[in-house]
């Protein structure tokens, strides 16, 4: 019987033994390959169709991101108010989703319905038609939306940070206007659903209780179709930077806040420095135990809160500093950013901050595999940017042995103020 007078013993997280559950892997009979974990003890599943058909392969500004939402609201067989019902009918939800390099439809249901929902995302793939009256409202509602979020100082920082790193005509620099909506044509998006969903380049991820017959049923409905029939586009695009590093921008002369944006062009997953970079930038301000939040939100009360993450990109990526702050103090909380960086440049981490990183990054990790859904998802990141498992262990084993003197050498060589492009929006 458990003594529960007794406190049981704590186990630092760093010295779990995570592991990574394997995924299974088969190819539907028109190529198209599937990812399924089955795991869990409810009755759920979800199943995802990832397309390359993010706005990296668009011609003209929000092609892309308007054909993805456009997709369920109406087919050769169906109106938009039918499709919804239909899902409804079943307790499932079907959501998409629109990505710099890719876009997904992702289907939650009770796993017995499966076999119903499957032929109706089939027909939103093969055929959608955009109707124009759905094309209307949507370009009416995303103009009004954006105008409001065009008076928010937050949002026009994000659009204009991207910009300065990557350069406007880079999928990860451009922003729309109400003239790209005003431009939208609808047999624009009809072009860009033939070539990049009818078809397009296509893969699928599945977790939950899965079917037995998963492949059976995936391969009856989407295995003749034209998926991964044609040849992707190699699309390139040029980072061209800004080749100022400063800016000052006034959008609301009666706001109280001001939007901080700090940020440097940074290498892929694929670089030899990124998983050690990550255990620094948590250090630096990636959790709320970060030197950031430490100064800039508990010792200066500037700001509720600041955060510093790598950018999840495929192909490029960027370090960010993201933060508001009241407007009298945004080049104080600025100086102190500048300010942390130079003590991780010249001062060692301590031993008893670096073993709570340590700890908070392995915890992270084993929340993350919490569950069949969380678990695809790690997989669906490592395939997409061209990584398999062993990413996992060694990141987890950079986690556990980077050294004090390590992360010293690499704040010296990326954390330096003249890298990072600096903007205020008040």
């Amino acid at each position: 019987m458990i003594n529960r007078k007794t406190a049981p013993a704590i186990t630092d997280a760093v010295s779990f033994n995570l592991s990574l559950k394997p995924c299974e892997r088969y190819v539907l009979d028109n190529k198209t390959p599937v990812y399924a974990i089955h795991a869990g003890a409810q009755d759920v599943v979800m199943v995802e169709w990832v397309f390359y058909a993010g706005n990296w392969y668009e011609s003209k500004n929000i092609v892309a991101g308007t054909t993805n939402f456009l997709l369920k609201n109406g087919t050769q067989k169906r109106n938009a108010y039918s499709i919804n019902e239909y899902f409804e009918f079943y307790g499932a939800y079907l959501n998409r989703s629109c990505y710099n390099e890719t876009a997904t439809i992702t289907l939650h249901c009770l796993t017995k319905h499966l076999h119903e929902l499957l032929p109706v995302v089939a027909e939103i793939i093969t055929e959608s038609i955009f109707p124009e009256e759905e094309l209307a409202i949507c370009k009416q509602n995303q103009k009004q939306r954006l105008q409001v979020n065009l008076k928010k100082c937050d949002f026009v920082a994000n659009r204009l940070i991207d910009e300065y790193v990557f350069g406007f005509h880079h999928p990860y620099g451009k922003y729309t206007s109400t003239i790209d909506y005003d431009a939208l044509q609808r047999e624009e998006l009809k072009a860009f659903h033939e070539q990049f969903y009818k078809n397009g380049t296509c893969m699928v991820f599945a977790a939950g209780k899965l079917p037995a017959n998963l492949d059976q049923q995936l391969n009856q409905v989407f295995g003749k179709l034209p998926l991964n029939s044609q040849p992707l586009p190699d699309m390139q695009y040029p980072v061209v930077s800004a080749v100022e590093k400063k800016y000052r921008i006034m959008n609301d002369a009666e706001g109280v806040q001001g939007a901080i944006r700090l940020a440097q062009p940074f290498f892929n997953r694929h670089h030899p420095d990124f998983p050690k970079v990550q255990v620094l930038n948590n250090i630096f301000g990636g959790f709320f135990g970060s030197r950031l939040m430490s100064n800039i939100r508990e010792d200066k009360g500037y700001t509720y809160g600041i955060h510093s993450y790598l950018q999840n990109h495929i192909h490029q990526s960027a370090w960010m500093i993201s933060t508001e702050a009241g407007r009298d103090v945004c080049e104080a909380t600025i100086a102190e950013v500048y300010h942390e960086m130079e003590r991780l440049r010249n001062e060692p981490i301590g031993k008893e901050e670096l073993d709570l990183v340590r700890n908070y990054m392995m915890g992270s990790l084993l929340g993350d595999l919490d569950g069949p859904f969380q678990i695809i998802g790690r997989w669906k990141t490592y395939i997409l940017n061209g990584l398999d498992e062993q990413y996992f262990y060694k990141s987890i084993e950079t986690i556990r042995t980077v050294s004090s003197d390590e992360l010293q050498i690499l704040a010296k060589q990326y954390l330096n103020p003249e890298h990072f492009y600096e903007l205020v929006v008040v």
